[in-house]
């Protein structure tokens, strides 16, 4: 495959791509997010009224909250086609003017992780996003010309985990900037309900409960751990479609999965801050180090849920371990 073609390929993450069977294609199948879900819902209702296309949409949330999935949807209620990149795979301006000049009217264009697109490509969006318009330049010295190429009238959805690294003027040109939270437990168990009908599987309420209480309160994890929990029942229980409460439990034992959702990575992560550096702080670079992990690892998957949970704190001098992690972890600090 071409760097070109990297760049306009679907960019799904790895642990998405079995789980599209299972993202809803309309707003009304969608869980959760309910006051986003009827805002989208009214500014496509709009611009269908005025044969527009939506304005710009900026998503922001941790990962796996269905940011993806609603610009899927976007696209298909509008009636156009969605076009993916990946903001670290486009490293280049002509790379993006290909992919802006390929858009149909009104299409939807979802940027993932648009905060990691470098400075220089963010400039071609300016334009693009307000005129539909972008420049390029032909030659180089005194013989460089400039030239404004059209583009479609389109929609530029864009996904976060970080807004605070977005630039103002790239921010400022989205009309519309919606979070997205995490879930409560009921609506993870919708989920879970939902997600196992369309894998097949007889699930009990219970199991569906417990698989959402351990999802972290994101619906890419509940439907992680729906098929690792039916990959469990069937092999070790030999239950071929069937999920009880206890298969549940004893698989996500199995796998690691306390009963707040934590895992090994985060059990280690409060363990290194208590243990080795006496509940804190400890800076991000030196939990890095120690878990051999990317410090951005850390900040967008591993920290935005122990920080709603309440097992840390951030504070200027770095990260330290709250009452509730201590309690949580049956430790004590010396």
């Amino acid at each position: 495959m071409s760097e070109l073609e990297n760049i306009l390929a679907p960019t799904l993450a790895e642990a998405d791509v079995n789980e599209v069977s299972l993202r809803p294609s309309l707003l009304k199948e969608y869980v959760g997010q309910v006051k986003i879900k009827e805002r989208i819902s009214l500014f496509m209702e709009a611009a269908r009224a005025r044969k527009e296309a939506l304005d710009h949409v900026l998503l922001a949330g941790p990962p796996g909250l269905g940011k993806t999935t609603l610009a899927r949807i976007i696209a298909h209620e509008m009636g156009t086609e969605l076009h993916t990149v990946s903001g670290p795979n486009v490293e280049k301006k002509g790379d993006l003017a290909v992919v802006l000049t390929n858009l149909g009217p009104g299409d939807v264009l979802f940027i993932d992780e648009i905060h990691r697109l470098p400075k220089t490509i963010e400039e071609v969006l300016y334009s693009a996003m307000e005129d539909f318009k972008i420049d390029l330049i032909a030659g180089q010295g005194p013989a460089a010309r400039t030239y404004k190429i059209d583009v479609p009238k389109f929609t530029l959805v864009g996904a976060t985990t970080r807004t605070g690294l977005l630039s103002s003027p790239l921010r400022d040109r989205f009309g519309v900037e919606l979070r997205l939270d995490f879930y409560p437990e009921e609506e993870l168990q919708a989920i879970v309900l939902r997600s196992a009908k369309l894998l097949h599987l007889n699930i009990s309420s219970e199991a569906a409960l417990e698989i959402a209480r351990r999802s972290r309160g994101t619906p890419r994890i509940a439907n992680r751990l729906l098929k690792r929990v039916r990959d469990y029942s069937q092999t070790r229980l030999k239950a071929k479609n069937e999920i009880t409460l206890l298969a549940a439990q004893e698989a996500l034992l199995f796998f690691e999965v306390d009963v707040r959702g934590l895992d090994a990575m985060d059990r280690k992560f409060l363990s290194i801050i208590i243990e080795k550096f006496d509940g804190g702080p400890v800076g991000i670079e030196t939990l890095s180090s120690a878990l051999g992990e990317e410090r951005d690892t850390l900040e967008d998957v591993v920290e935005p849920y122990l920080l709603q949970q309440g097992f840390i704190q951030r504070t200027p001098k770095g990260r330290t371990a709250t009452a509730t992690a201590l309690s949580h972890l049956g430790l004590a600090l010396l």
